[in-house]
């Protein structure tokens, strides 16, 4: 039996000889089985030690470990019973998820998907537990990636002045998804680069400690301690916010993690342990290239090399704004610690002087673009849907109050598979809708994104493009918007986007049966040209939407569509399926639609 089988639910029981070899069959597992599913790999083999280290210390299922951001919690799951699951159906329609899920186990403290959340959350378990008069322990698990998001200092700060009981655990790896940028990575690099302080000052205390008047000695000399503490360490950052500061520790070395969160558990008072981990620890492929292997496909585990992707929306987005860019020096690109993922590694390279990564700071980003825009330049905003919804407010405030020209690229829209409910596209045709004199696009195929992104370049306000992860369907057409596809006298299907292939198949589907079915397709969704829409439609309409619906506000008709819920993690032909948004449920509520009328 292995070791890993032997303790799955009692890392607290592994003997201290056999810690490395447990380790070594965590990272083992995660490595076969990853391979097979895809998922978030170098994160986790990062992380093994450090979550061993705190199960060893904490019971999970009273105490509250609060993970930022939870795709660093796979190790986390294995210890805590689901080891089994992990190897059935994980990330899968119906099997566990990526993130932690507190339906899915009490030892999940609280669901988590977006960065720079956990203090936040820490803290107000803490002061639950104040108010409640329990007597659970609070630790947040945050990376340092999450600390170029604002609500991370919001959180801290608070917690902090707090006084309450609450370990804050800092993984830092020099890594959010990509290289961390900006003066948070700067400063923990500095922390990473000078250890020699706290060698200095444990000599100090031995030296003090060894003569009987050594209590006065200290008290005359704490003031050069502080600017010798001050000189070294620039972690009087976080003590000045009311933290005691432990580390920078080994990462790795679960001996020395264990005896600093005791320590900083007994303390009884906001502290701040500072674990310095290597992102992809332990598999050299993920170690040489973290990036790379932060989110990955199936690969071969012994040669790293990764399924090839087909060519994708994202790839085709940033293809275009390099060539855009070419010809107009106003264009400039901006994201949110999303570079490779957006498609703008290309344009990074060409134009490093106008490429801005913000690190994970959505509503500084649009923020920025803002100012950029009013000052004349033209600004793309390349972020994930799921992400973008943390910047409405500067979407509203800052974009469009003063009719800025900031183009938004909306990538992963609609439903993303495997992330599940943090991740799903399926709101921004909704909040986006609502933003006033904003002109959203929906193109369903690569030439129509690259039409979309010259139409929203040269629009006078606001403009977003929303396009899905992957790539295109079946049809790789660019027509006008609106533009009839087929038709048919029983019903009409008006669609957008990546569900045009959808609509398309089911339309076939029907006409087999019998039944003729229109297909019209709109590119540009706000503002709806109704005008040109409403006499392409029969008496019967049918409005698909891989969301919770924007069209039915604008032109009536029967809306399939996601419905306004949480969709949980599957592949995206199971979600399509669960929504009832394949094309035979497509086909199937139409029939229905067409028999009662």
């Amino acid at each position: 039996m292995s070791l890993l089988q032997k303790y799955e639910s009692d890392p607290k029981a592994v003997p201290s000889a056999e810690l490395r070899a447990y380790c070594a069959e965590l990272r083992a597992f995660m490595l076969e089985y990853l391979s097979r599913t895809g998922g978030h790999l170098a994160s986790n083999l990062g992380v093994v030690e450090l979550t061993v280290a705190l199960h060893r210390v904490l019971d999970t299922k009273r105490d509250r470990l609060v993970f930022d951001v939870g795709h660093q919690s796979y190790v986390h799951k294995l210890l805590t019973g689901r080891l089994t699951d992990f190897g059935a159906g994980f990330r899968s329609f119906g099997g566990i998820s990526g993130f932690p899920k507190p339906a899915e186990s009490e030892h999940d403290a609280f669901i988590s998907g977006h960065a720079s959340t956990s203090v936040s959350v820490a803290l107000g378990m803490a002061r639950a537990r104040a108010l409640t008069g329990e007597g659970y322990r609070v630790a947040a698990l945050i990376g340092d990636g999450a600390l170029t998001g604002g609500l991370a200092y919001e959180g801290l700060s608070d917690a902090g002045l707090s006084g309450e009981a609450l370990v804050v655990v800092l993984n830092d790896n020099g890594m959010s998804i990509t290289k961390n940028v900006g003066a948070v990575a700067n400063l923990l690099t500095r922390l990473r680069l000078k250890p020699g302080y706290f060698g200095a000052k444990r000599a100090y205390h031995k030296v003090i400690g060894a003569f009987p008047p050594g209590r006065h000695i200290d008290k005359f000399l704490a003031g050069i301690k502080k600017r010798v503490r001050d000189a070294f360490v620039p972690g009087t950052f976080f003590e000045q916010m009311g933290y005691i500061y432990l580390g920078p520790v080994d990462g790795h070395d679960i001996a020395k993690l264990e005896f600093l969160l005791r320590q900083a558990f007994s303390m009884r008072r906001p502290v701040l342990l500072h674990a310095v981990t290597k992102k992809g620890k332990g598999y050299s492929h993920a170690e040489n290239d973290p990036g790379v292997y932060h989110g990955v496909g199936c690969f071969e585990v012994d040669t790293g090399d990764i399924k090839a992707a087909t060519h994708s929306f994202s790839a085709v987005f940033g293809e275009k704004l390099l060539r855009l860019a070419e010809k107009d020096r106003r264009i400039c690109a901006v994201t949110a610690a999303m570079c490779g993922g957006t498609g703008l590694d290309g344009f990074k390279a060409a134009y490093p002087e106008r490429f801005f990564d913000v690190g994970i700071a959505e509503g500084h980003a649009v923020t920025m673009a803002s100012g950029m825009a009013k000052q004349g330049l033209r600004p793309v905003c390349a972020i994930y849907s799921t992400f973008l919804q943390r910047a409405y407010d500067n979407i509203l405030h800052d974009t469009a109050i003063q009719n800025l020209p900031v183009v938004f690229a909306v990538d992963r829209a609609g439903l993303v598979g495997e992330d599940g409910e943090t991740h799903q596209g399926i709101f921004d045709t909704h909040f986006l809708g609502s933003v006033p004199g904003i002109t959203l696009y929906a193109p369903a195929s690569y030439a129509e994104l690259e039409r979309c992104l010259e139409e929203a370049l040269a629009c006078a306000g606001p403009a977003a493009i929303r396009y899905p992860r992957g790539g295109q369907g079946a049809y790789d057409g660019c027509g006008i918007s609106p533009a009839l596809l087929s038709e048919g006298g029983d019903a009409t299907i008006v669609t957008y986007g990546i569900m045009t292939n959808v609509a398309l198949a089911a339309s076939d589907y029907l006409r087999r049966q019998g039944v003729s079915v229109s297909v019209v397709k709109l590119t540009r969704v706000v503002p709806l040209d109704t005008d040109a829409v409403l006499p392409l439609l029969s008496e019967k309409v049918f409005l698909l939407e891989d969301n919770i619906g924007v069209l039915p506000r604008a032109i009536g008709g029967t809306a399939i569509n996601t419905g306004c819920r949480f969709i949980p993690h599957g592949t995206v032909e199971q979600q399509l399926r669960h929504c009832g948004l394949d094309y035979l449920s497509v086909a199937k509520t139409i029939l229905s639609g067409i028999e009662k009328a």
